[in-house]
């Protein structure tokens, strides 16, 4: 993991704040610190940290420097070292332009994962606020001796493990995006040998990220589909509790129902139950029910001419076309068994945009 700190100069007690982080982390994390917006820039540049940690909200240059941490993807973590108190807002509100530096410090504190205040009363009223529901406490080990400089380190160290465990397929490289496919589609069908010399196992075993896509099945609710598609593979994987795991989650996240809790049991009907589904995925895409779609289409058992009348009739028929081109791509789920010719345009393209978007901050 590595870390880059940015800290307004001529302040000492954040200072020595940064500095405690910095030393009590050497041992977990590859951590740098900058005390300017120019040095940031530079390190920023070179290191291309997995997280950038901001101490302080009133300076313009550092609400700038948080963007530029943003597009260069790194997560923004902050901590506000009492600068949004009541009194500081009080004080501040004397100045002028206050305003115009309440929607930028605003802007920049809602595109953090996470917010880190330094004690019970500055949550409660950095909550009041309404900003950023991500709020972590933790003590200051330069001002109060209720913590030490190690567990204040471990905290904020937990914290970074909390923001890197949340949206995971973002950070995924393209190996693990690809075996998670193939998984997917072992997950299903039970049989390797419906991958066997295709091109869905066209990536290296040794750079899959395991952590990352184990943690992302987890909060798609398909860890089931994921572990029996690792076993049917013969991946050897780390033992990871994802249920143990923190993250954090966009504010509307439900953890993804099986399709049958939302729309009842299968009734004998397939070309009844099919349109349930699809009807289901047209209200909410999730993965999981992309799954079980594909898990249904191919059962024996479906007529694809009864199926294909009924979505003309609920008039769906292009929408299930697209979702065949989804499904080809998260499943990969083989022509034979789509019921219809997928179409890939603008609107299947926002389909696949709100699946990659559905665990995002």
């Amino acid at each position: 993991m590595k870390v880059l700190h940015l800290y307004p100069k001529n302040d000492s007690l954040i200072e020595r704040h940064v500095a405690y982080l910095t030393e009590g982390m050497r041992q977990s994390a590859d951590v740098k610190k900058a005390d300017n917006v120019g040095l940031f820039r530079q390190i920023l540049k070179d290191m291309e940290p997995d997280i950038v940690h901001v101490h302080g909200c009133w300076q313009y240059g550092i609400a700038r420097a948080s963007t530029s941490a943003i597009k260069h993807g790194a997560r923004l973590i902050i901590t506000l070292h009492g600068q949004l108190e009541p009194w500081i807002m009080m004080q501040k509100s004397l100045q002028e332009n206050i305003f115009k530096t309440l929607l930028w410090q605003r802007s920049t504190i809602e595109q953090a994962y996470a917010i880190i205040t330094l004690g019970k009363l500055e949550r409660a009223n950095f909550l009041k606020l309404g900003w950023n529901k991500r709020i972590e406490k933790i003590h200051n080990a330069v001002i109060t001796n209720t913590i030490s400089q190690a567990e204040m380190c471990s905290k904020t160290f937990a914290v970074y493990q909390k923001v890197m465990d949340s949206n995971t397929l973002e950070l995924m490289n393209q190996d693990s995006i690809l075996a998670l496919a193939a998984i997917i589609k072992a997950g299903i069908t039970g049989d390797r040998r419906w991958l066997d010399g295709t091109q869905s196992m066209m990536f290296d075993p040794t750079n899959i990220s395991w952590r990352q896509l184990l943690v992302y099945a987890e909060h798609e609710n398909i860890r089931n589909y994921i572990d029996y598609g690792i076993n049917i593979l013969g991946f050897s994987t780390p033992l990871i509790d994802t249920k143990q795991i923190h993250a954090f989650f966009p504010d509307n996240y439900k953890k993804p129902l099986p399709v049958k809790e939302l729309i009842g049991d299968y009734s004998g009907n397939e070309s009844d139950y099919l349109m349930r589904i699809i009807r289901q995925i047209n209200k909410h895409p999730l993965l999981l029910h992309l799954i079980e779609l594909t898990r249904e289409l191919y059962r024996n058992t479906v007529n694809d001419e009864q199926l294909i009348d009924l979505l003309e009739e609920k008039n769906l028929k292009s929408y299930a076309a697209r979702l065949m081109q989804i499904l080809q791509e998260q499943t990969l789920i083989d022509e034979g068994f789509m019921p219809l010719p997928p179409i890939d345009d603008k609107q299947t393209k926002h389909i696949r945009n709100l699946l990659t978007n559905h665990l995002k901050i």
